[in-house]
């Protein structure tokens, strides 16, 4: 490193933001994901020894993942090589091969390379790293928000070690804060600053696990306040609402926050909590959901998980539908909220979707005659001289408009598909079959079930 590279170095460092200076140098240092890097964790373990192998940490934004990449970068012997895919192509990673090569042949030195948001490689870029992660000339540390079993090389997927981080405790969010606040070396101490106990409360609240986020409002409070009479600028709640507007919740519609929330919201309603499902319909509306897609899931809800508990739910989310895409955002909102509360707060019974998926198995797997000669049309020409039709009974023509005939095929008969549960509507259902069958018994009518 020359001249001019340690002063331009130096100068990042005092001009990098609060987040970036405030990074822990030491395992020691690094606030919350104790799941991977407690002190009786491997993670722990292998960074104290220098032993690490190829990694992947995954996890929602201000996590860590770069954190812990450089508190490896500080703990151990080997060459540390950082690149981020979004700015960084194939040439730069056959350089790095090239000086890791090197350094293995020439120093038996090993070499790791730091790859920010892997994820945004294409395949033929992950597939150049392969063999060389394979053979051992470059640990890979790869960092990336999207689920690496979805973005990243099966391949490099099973010679790395996953490790997903959790969004930070609101307890190591304040930790956090205060560290930025008062340490005169990494952080804004000199400035003199102090902040609330509620401004502490709601910043950590509304980080929403992410340290970047944090960091960066209380950063903004300290520069943009004027010393109160006493010297000291004062980081009240007031000004604690104006450097972060808006919690930053996260949700990907094309991520796992889509899929972890949208699953979340069709388990609350199928459980009857509607409180619960309603929380998980704003955060996807509040996040610009599609409304349509939202009442696809509702109706796909109230046929599989209500169905015949309570026909009306079925209706209700249909005709939700159908008005939101007539509607339209903000007042779409009131509609999908009174379907999901609705569906949510109805009986509940999965047996029509049972029986419809039991009935598609064993169509797949065993073999029929087919339709009985009586059931067939016996309108077409020729019909009559099959037998089609013969011995057919109008349903209507006896009591209770129903009459005991054989309907399933020779090889099905006695075989149940729909049974009927005891909950809402269903009961009425179960108990209306029920009587069908006792009055036929009664009248002694011929035939099978």
């Amino acid at each position: 490193m020359d001249l001019f590279d340690y002063m331009r170095e130096k100068t990042m460092e005092q001009e990098s933001p609060l987040a970036q200076r405030l990074r822990p140098s030491t395992i020691e240092e690094v606030v919350g994901q104790e799941h991977i890097i407690g002190k009786d964790k491997l993670l722990y373990r292998a960074i104290k020894a220098d032993k690490i192998s190829s990694i992947i940490f995954y996890g929602p934004p201000g996590t860590g993942k770069t954190t812990l990449a450089k508190v490896i970068a500080n703990s151990t012997q080997a060459e540390f090589i950082q690149m981020n895919a979004t700015t960084s192509g194939k040439k730069e990673m056959q350089e790095a091969v090239e000086k890791a090569k090197n350094n293995l042949g020439m120093y038996q030195k090993k070499t790791i390379l730091f790859i920010d948001e892997i994820h945004r490689f294409n395949k033929a870029q992950q597939d150049y790293l392969l063999p060389f992660v394979e053979d051992g000339t470059v640990i890979l540390i790869g960092a990336t928000t999207e689920n690496p079993y979805f973005e990243v090389n099966g391949a490099l997927i099973s010679r790395s070690n996953i490790f997903e981080l959790h969004p930070i405790s609101n307890e190591g969010i304040r930790t956090l804060i205060e560290r930025a606040v008062y340490d005169e070396e990494k952080g804004m101490g000199t400035y003199g600053a102090q902040i609330d106990e509620d401004a502490l409360e709601f910043l950590a609240d509304m980080a929403e696990g992410d340290a970047r986020t944090a960091l960066n409002a209380i950063e903004l409070g300290i520069l943009t306040t004027e010393p109160s009479a006493d010297g000291r600028i004062h980081i009240t709640l007031e000004v604690a609402e104006q450097c972060i507007q808006r919690r930053a919740f996260r949700y990907d519609k094309a991520g796992d926050n889509h899929y972890d929330t949208i699953s979340a919201f069709i388990k609350s309603m199928r459980g009857s909590d509607p409180d619960a499902a309603v929380y998980y319909l704003a955060k996807m509306l509040d996040a610009g959901e599609s409304v349509t897609f939202i009442a696809r899931r509702i109706m796909i809800c109230a046929s599989e998980d209500v169905g015949n508990a309570d026909p009306q739910a079925l209706q209700v989310a249909v005709a939700a539908s159908q008005a939101v895409e007539r509607i339209g955002m903000p007042e779409a909102r009131i509609i999908l909220a009174q379907a999901v509360t609705y569906v949510a707060s109805a009986p509940k019974s999965n047996a029509a979707y049972m029986a419809v998926d039991d009935a598609l198995a064993l169509i797949r797997t065993k073999r029929v005659s087919g339709v009985p000669n009586h059931l067939k049309d016996a309108h077409y020409k020729g019909a009559a001289k099959l037998g089609h039709g013969i011995g057919y009974r109008y349903a209507h023509d006896y009591n209770n408009h129903y009459v005991r005939q054989q309907y399933l095929p020779d090889e099905l008969v006695g075989t149940k598909f729909y049974q009927p549960t005891e909950n809402g509507y269903e009961k009425t259902i179960k108990d209306h079959l029920q009587f069908l069958a006792e009055q036929a018994d009664e009248d002694g009518d011929a035939g099978n079930n």
